[in-house]
């Protein structure tokens, strides 16, 4: 531990040293418009019509610059944003004129689909309450009044897990719509003071026709890495109250599973029905710090992950948290190497989380008991992975400490400890905005680790206590023709990270990335066109280079949202004492020709590594989505991946993976969802070295009623059903899972 402490002192010292001497050059040029809100003069109802006095009277921010495709010119269409508030609320209206009304993109979807989203009609405001220009609340609405919500951060970019409880109506006019939104100052944390703030502000509109056309409130420089520090500025909020910001959320879960023991003709054995109360609990201890408990929490996903194709793979399969508590305050604990990763806290008892900022410095805190431990077992050549029946407690800390404009330096503690076992890791991170475009990144872990014995010795892990390092340095350069990504990663074989996600470790890991832009002209035949390389390599600690490739490509971005990539791949892979050289061709493809049609296809052709058998091998994958929306209510996801594996022309193996996910939404709030995610893999034995099964099939359904009234406000009644087959066995029905969700909201 005492070097340890020693590496965290230079690195702190060594960021502390550069941020001061990169002061001189934060300068970012041009002064933005700010305006004064004033409060409401009547009530407002929230329902899309623009009628009350309080409209009339509100602040009316212009939406003049085009930034996208064109740089900073006029809009061609006119969009204007209203602000006003009163003591409890933050109200933004919006009227956007159409020349052709008929043409506008609108359908009834989930709330938070931010890719379907991507092809609609919509506005949206940005807001940075503590006007630090390092991060914001943004709020997306489209014409129908289907919401979107996300937290941005200049470090770790836009996190669309984030939820908030806020009103929003749209209306299709006969020139345009209008929207309007309404936000409780308890959803959102700003500065505790009694005199008026001033915020960061930007609003939005986003315009697709023939070319997707994006519009804003300021200008936005494609020289400056920083979107955030041209933001307007609004003030004039004074008395604004969380009132007493505690919101209780009872829920009451109930679920049957119904199994088969064995294959047909065994019938399937009926479970017992299981009730399990939970409660939540959000209390805003002052408008800038949140305190979150839960007990018995159903931790369950209401909506199924994608699926992912896991053949010939050799490390850990990533899957996005979904659930609530976790997701609350995210971004602090988000760092370069994530060692933070609450999927990895199963199936926990309780868990109680505090996290707020106070002037520049910004704490988290988060501990929860859980009946599973997790874990993952990296190395350089593949990872494992094991569910443990055992208590388990977890407690992740963060502080974070803003400096100078734009910069930052944190430390981080993640912890697990149960029987005859525990993980710690400690460090410290860095964000330093050089200048207008450069930025620089750094971490700095320490581990140790003691595994149970029984664990230790099955999955090969070094017996009693050990320890490892993990060290991130990164630099990037964007301006409007070039873009520079380095990084460098260093992870020794010792380093674990249970509260995380590392699925690789003995590791030494280079990679830069580089980018040229050339921008369109309007009218033109394209918006963006560019080529790009890529050099990567790692070395395990023995010295072994084990991976390097070298990658270079084009790009292009045209009229119908239309994208279309091309690049060549040569890489080199040490496996299990023995290396492959291989090339290959990858390409991508998307195009949204119209109204609710949206088709892409990715495609990768070439060599691959076979793991199995360890030798190279010709591989395809082919992988097309289509997006169909019929009228505003019925959206289709349907999709498949088809990979293939040959030896001299000889199949190895074949895999499918067709996913569909159709969706009735009546309106933003009630919907009926249906998902089928079927896999079918097909192996030829006589050209595997070792012994496989010829034939894999599954298939996974689900549907699903929900009404949200808000994100803790639900009601969910759902069936799935899991189902197999083999060579020798048709699909049958392993299991069958009818559920019930009841989530209820008090806010105070």
């Amino acid at each position: 531990m005492i070097h340890f402490f020693r590496y965290v002192f230079i690195v702190t010292f060594a960021v502390l040293f550069l941020t001061a001497a990169a002061a001189p050059f934060m300068v970012f040029g041009g002064e933005t418009p700010q305006y004064i809100v004033t409060p409401a003069a009547s009530k407002i109802r929230v329902d899309g019509v623009l009628k009350e006095k309080a409209w009339e009277e509100a602040l009316i921010v212009p939406l003049p610059f085009e930034y996208y495709p064109g740089d900073n010119v006029s809009a061609e269409v006119e969009t204007e944003c209203k602000i006003t508030f009163t003591s409890t609320h933050l109200y933004i209206a919006f009227r956007c004129s159409d020349p052709a009304p008929g043409k506008i993109r609108a359908h009834y979807m989930e709330r938070d689909s931010a890719a379907g989203m991507a092809h609609e009609d919509s506005v949206g405001i940005y807001i940075d309450t503590f006007n630090d220009s390092r991060r914001s609340y943004m709020f997306q609405v489209n014409p129908l009044g289907v919401q979107v919500d996300a937290f941005h951060g200049e470090e770790q970019g836009t996190d669309y897990s984030w939820d908030a409880a806020w009103k929003s109506a749209g209306k299709i006019t006969s020139s345009g719509y209008t929207v309007e939104i309404a936000i409780p100052f308890h959803q959102l944390r700003f500065p505790r003071t009694g005199g008026p703030m001033t915020w960061g502000f930007s609003a939005r509109r986003f315009y697709p026709r023939s070319t997707y056309r994006k519009i804003s409130s300021h200008i936005i420089d494609r020289d400056i890495n920083c979107r955030m520090c041209r933001f307007n500025k609004i003030s004039g909020f004074r008395g604004i109250t969380p009132g007493r910001d505690l919101e209780i959320s009872p829920t009451l879960t109930g679920s049957r599973t119904d199994t088969r023991e064995n294959i047909p003709p065994e019938e399937i054995v009926k479970g017992k029905a299981k009730i399990e109360p939970g409660l939540n609990l959000r209390w805003g201890i002052t408008p800038n710090f949140s305190l979150n408990a839960t007990l018995n929490p159903d931790f369950s996903n209401v909506e199924a992950d994608v699926a992912q194709l896991n053949i010939n793979r050799r490390f850990a399969l990533y899957y996005p948290e979904k659930r609530p508590f976790f997701l609350e305050g995210a971004d602090l604990f988000q760092t370069p190497i994530q060692a933070v990763f609450t999927r990895t806290i199963a199936d926990p008892d309780w868990g109680i989380k505090f996290s707020g900022k106070s002037g520049k410095r910004s704490t988290g805190l988060f501990l929860a008991g859980d009946r599973l431990n997790n874990l993952i077992f990296p190395s350089n050549q593949g990872s494992a992975a094991a569910s443990l029946e055992m208590d388990t407690y977890s407690g992740v800390f963060r502080f974070k400490q803003d400096i100078g404009k734009g910069s930052s330096l944190g430390v981080l503690y993640t912890g697990r400890a149960g029987d005859d076992y525990y993980n710690h890791v400690a460090g410290t991170d860095g964000y330093i905005r050089l200048n207008k475009v450069a930025t620089f990144r750094f971490q700095f872990l320490h581990s140790e680790t003691d595994y149970p014995e029984p664990t230790a010795a099955t999955f090969d892990q070094e017996s009693g206590a050990f320890g490892g390092n993990a060290l991130y340095t990164g630099f990037r350069y964007l301006d409007r023709t070039w873009g520079v990504d380095a990084f460098y990663e260093d992870i020794s074989p010792g380093f674990r990270a249970d509260n995380g996600f590392i699925s690789r470790s003995d590791m030494r890991h280079f990679k830069i990335y580089a980018q040229r832009t050339t921008w369109g002209k309007e009218g033109g035949w394209f918006d963006q066109v560019g080529c790009y390389g890529i050099v990567e390599k790692v070395w395990d600690h023995a010295g072994q280079s084990t991976d390097s490739s070298f990658e270079f490509g084009g790009f292009y971005y045209g009229p119908f949202y239309s994208f279309f990539d091309l690049s060549y791949i040569s890489t080199a892979e040490y496996y299990n004492g023995l290396s492959h050289n291989m090339h290959k061709i990858q390409s991508q493809f998307m195009i949204n020709p119209g109204n609710g049609f949206t088709f892409n296809i990715a495609g990768r052709i070439g060599e691959s590594v076979d793991y199995v058998n360890n030798r190279v091998a010709r591989s395809m994958l082919i992988a097309p989505r289509v997006l169909v929306r019929f009228g505003r209510h019925i959206n289709l996801d349907l999709s498949h991946t088809f990979e293939h594996l040959s030896l001299h022309h000889e199949k190895i193996y074949t895999a499918n993976l067709t996913q569909s996910t159709v969706s009735c939404n009546f309106n933003t709030r009630v919907s009926v969802r249906c998902i089928l995610q079927y896999l079918d893999i097909s192996r030829a034995p006589d050209n595997y070295l070792v012994p496989v099964d010829p034939k894999n099939r599954t298939l996974f359904t689900q549907l699903l009623f929900s009404y949200r009234f808000s994100p803790q406000t639900v009601l969910f009644l759902g069936y799935s059903d899991n189902r197999y087959g083999t060579e020798s066995v048709d699909l049958y029905r392993a299991d069958r899972t009818f559920f019930l969700k009841i989530g209820y909201s008090w806010m105070m």
